[in-house]
């Protein structure tokens, strides 16, 4: 015997908050009834916002039976908050019969709030002033090489243009960012940052003068 929708969607709730535990609270609301005050069929973990059957419908469900008549979108992984002032991030699902009618909504609740206290902590713990515009954290490279290269990168993504696409201004921009970095002090680091920028020797280092 097949399991009515109503059963199916209590199957699958039991299986989630087994499967995440209490602080998962999964709801199904029922809208076949004529009464929209006790919508509420079946809820798990109902302690996590208070609710239990016979209670009637949130906000999402009332703005959802009042766009019945139009196309419903699933609103998923969005956040909400209870009563009490828990974070919760949750999704609501919309199951429509075979005629395309809206009639049960599968809401799905979890607890974050000790989630984003930890985010909280993590972020005071690992974070740390830069000065504005600094960017991406530098590399700590084990050779004058690498350093080079990295450089390098920096210099392009100063600029924010690929160099085959940059002008002769950009390429200005570039040059003067390494110097001012040191990397010519490195050695042969002309010939290299030379030859990355399809320019000669010369050029370089009048690019360099240029801003002195």
């Amino acid at each position: 015997m097949l399991l009515s929708r109503l059963d199916m969607l209590k199957q699958i709730a039991a299986g989630l908050a087994e499967q995440f535990g209490k602080d998962c609270e999964i709801v199904i609301h029922d809208l076949t009834g004529n009464s929209l005050e006790h919508t509420i069929v079946h809820i798990e973990n109902g302690g996590l916002t208070g609710r239990k059957i016979g209670d009637g419908p949130s906000g999402a469900v009332l703005n959802a039976i009042r766009h019945q008549g139009e196309p419903l979108k699933d609103k998923l992984a969005y956040l909400t908050r209870t009563e009490n002032g828990r974070f919760l991030k949750s999704s609501t699902i919309y199951i429509h019969n075979d005629d395309g009618i809206l009639c049960y909504i599968f809401s799905i609740n979890y607890d974050i709030t000790a989630l984003l206290t930890l985010e909280n902590s993590i972020h005071s713990l690992i974070s740390c002033e830069e000065p504005e515009n600094s960017g991406s954290p530098k590399m700590i490279t084990h050779d004058v090489s690498r350093l080079l290269d990295e450089l390098i990168e920096q210099s392009v993504a100063l600029v924010g243009v690929p160099v085959p696409l940059m002008t002769r201004e950009d390429k200005i921009k570039a040059i003067n960012y390494l110097n001012d970095a040191g990397a010519f002090l490195i050695t042969k680091s002309g010939d290299k940052v030379a030859k990355y920028f399809d320019i000669s020797k010369y050029t370089l280092y009048s690019y360099v003068d240029i801003n002195k």
